[in-house]
């Protein structure tokens, strides 16, 4: 990904982000979105062919933040509790104001290139994620006997979990289930210090 330092593009980048959280992918227009970043639609088309490339680039760098947190952490000198709540709390950050329509649109969605796009990245960063739990389990931060591949897995089922209608009326809040889902894989179900 290049990295481009024009605050129109990066207006754009954060104004996509936020509208597709809230709206999913198929409802938020590039009008809207040029609107609400205050650019025109030819400083849009300067930057994106169309709205599944920010799509793509609104996607990949909310990866990108995500691994960038991650390596950031394990580096960090604190406790694995301390460095587990970070990761929660980093989680609750970026999923929050998440809907429903973008978790559908994105990793259900119609738009083929945009779902293939979602899953290649997504298992692009697993793998790197596996690495880096290997490397944690190492140096102690995790345990020798976790299974990274179990927990992928069961991260997969996560998603397919999100679209569980039972399940999510158990929530005030896709993020919710999320979070639950993130404490229950930490923590099990053991009661723990706040």
């Amino acid at each position: 990904m290049k990295k481009v330092k024009s605050k129109k593009y990066r207006d754009i980048i954060e104004t996509a982000r936020e509208l597709f959280w809230k709206h999913g992918f198929r409802r938020v227009t590039i009008q809207e979105i040029c609107e609400k970043s205050a650019v025109s639609k030819v400083t849009f088309y300067n930057y994106f062919p169309n709205k599944i490339e920010l799509a793509k680039t609104v996607f990949l760098n909310v990866v990108q933040e995500g691994q960038e947190k991650f390596n950031d952490l394990i580096q960090e000198n604190i406790s694995t509790e301390e460095k587990i709540e970070k990761l929660i709390l980093f989680k609750a950050e970026t999923t929050n104001n998440i809907s429903k329509e973008f978790l559908n649109d994105f990793y259900l969605g119609s738009e083929k290139e945009l779902q293939q796009f979602v899953e290649q990245t997504t298992k692009k960063a697993w793998d790197s994620l596996l690495k880096d739990y290997r490397i944690a389990q190492e140096n102690g931060i995790f345990r020798n006997d976790f299974n990274p591949e179990f927990f992928l897995k069961i991260s997969f089922k996560l998603v397919e979990m999100l679209h569980d209608e039972e399940l999510a009326q158990l929530y005030n809040t896709p993020q919710d289930l999320i979070l639950e889902f993130a404490r229950f894989v930490a923590y099990g179900i053991s009661p723990r210090n706040k």
